[in-house]
């Protein structure tokens, strides 16, 4: 099976992708990309509406400290979940 092009701006340049989960009419990715020079990650969620893939939702992470922070936070309210 043919690796399957991510629906991201022409303008970034994808430098590694992987899919965490894709339906026919949702697609989530975790994306290593570059953007005007810097590296950044982004996670995309996408939904299929006229065949077309629209962009839902991005949430980028430009440092590693910024994801330390994030996964700290995460940790304090994962024992509320079931």
């Amino acid at each position: 099976m043919a690796e399957e092009k991510f629906p991201i701006s022409e303008s970034l340049k994808v430098i590694q992708g992987i899919t965490i989960y894709k339906t026919e009419s949702w697609w989530e990715a975790v994306i290593l990309l570059e953007s005007f020079g810097r590296k950044q990650i982004a996670t995309y969620l996408w939904n299929k509406k006229n065949d077309q893939w629209k962009r839902r939702q991005k949430f980028v992470v430009h440092k590693k400290n910024d994801w330390s922070q994030i996964v700290a936070a995460v940790e304090k309210l994962l024992p509320q979940l079931p």
